[in-house]
C-alpha cells in the first residue's frame, strides 16, 4: 500500500517542487493550500504524513497541531515553515509535530524525514529475514548484510508484495493492482522497476516466470 502524503502549503511553486520529488519516490499526495481546505481534508480522508506550512491566508495553522495529533494519532506531522526560531521549534514539536523542517529547505532532507518518522512509528513490526537480506515492512527499509538499500517506494512495495509470499507467481497485472492501485500504469512498468530492485539488492531474489509474471525467491544468497 502506497504512503499517503497531504502537503499543506499555500505557496504553489512549493508544492511543485514537493510533489515532484514524492513523486519520484513513489508516494501518492493530495495537497491544499489554506486551513479550510486542510481542515475539510482531514475530516474526510486518512494519510500516512502530513507536511505542514503553519502560516497561511486564513490564519495559523499552530494551533491545529493539537487537534490533528489528537485526531490522527497515526499520522505523522512535519511542519515546514520559515518559523524558524528556536521557540517555534520547541513548540512545534510540544504541539504535536513529530519533525519540523524550516524554510529554504533542501527536498531531499524532506523525503529523507518521512523515511525517518515512517520508521519512528513503526516499531515492533515482523521483519521479513533471508539469509542476509532484511526487509522492514512498516518501516521502508532494506539492509544487506547490515548495510541499508536505497529504493524507492514504489520499489520497496513490490519487493515487500512478493517477499511476503515467497515462491508466490504474481502476474504483472496483479502487481500492478496491488502497487498502483487505481493509478493508470502499465505491465512494463513492473519490469522496469524489477529490474531497479535486481540492481540494488543482486538479481537471484527475483525470479521471472517467463509469460507470466515473478516470484520472489527465499534462497537468492545461493542461486546461480
Amino acid at each position: 500500500m502506497a504512503i499517503r502524503v497531504l502537503i499543506a502549503e499555500d505557496d504553489e511553486d512549493i508544492r511543485d517542487v514537493l510533489k515532484r520529488f514524492l513523486e519520484v519516490e513513489g508516494f501518492e499526495y493530495e495537497e491544499v493550500k489554506d486551513l479550510f481546505e486542510l481542515r475539510k481534508k482531514l475530516s474526510e480522508e486518512t494519510f500516512d504524513v502530513v507536511l505542514l506550512d503553519l502560516m497561511f491566508p486564513d490564519g495559523t495553522a499552530m494551533e491545529d497541531l493539537p487537534y490533528i495529533k489528537a485526531s490522527h494519532p497515526e499520522t505523522a506531522i512535519i511542519v515546514i515553515s520559515a518559523r524558524d526560531k528556536d521557540i517555534d521549534r520547541i513548540s512545534g514539536i510540544e504541539l504535536g509535530a513529530d519533525d519540523y523542517v524550516t524554510k529554504p529547505f533542501n527536498p531531499r532532507e524532506v523525503i529523507a524525514r518521512i523515511k525517518a518518522v515512517l520508521r519512528r512509528m513503526g516499531k515492533g513490526q515482523k521483519v521479513l529475514r533471508f539469509g542476509k537480506l532484511e526487509i522492514y515492512p512498516e518501516d521502508y527499509v532494506v539492509k544487506y548484510d547490515g548495510k541499508s538499500i536505497d529504493l524507492t517506494a514504489k520499489e520497496f512495495e513490490i519487493l515487500r508484495l512478493l517477499a511476503s509470499s515467497p515462491n508466490r507467481i504474481f502476474t504483472r497485472q496483479e502487481i500492478v493492482e496491488r502497487v498502483w492501485k487505481d493509478e493508470y500504469t502499465v505491465d512494463r512498468v513492473v519490469d522496469v522497476h524489477i529490474s531497479s530492485i535486481r540492481a540494488k539488492i543482486g538479481k537471484n531474489w527475483i525470479k521471472t516466470i517467463r509469460g507470466v509474471g515473478y516470484k520472489f525467491s527465499t534462497k537468492g544468497d545461493i542461486d546461480g
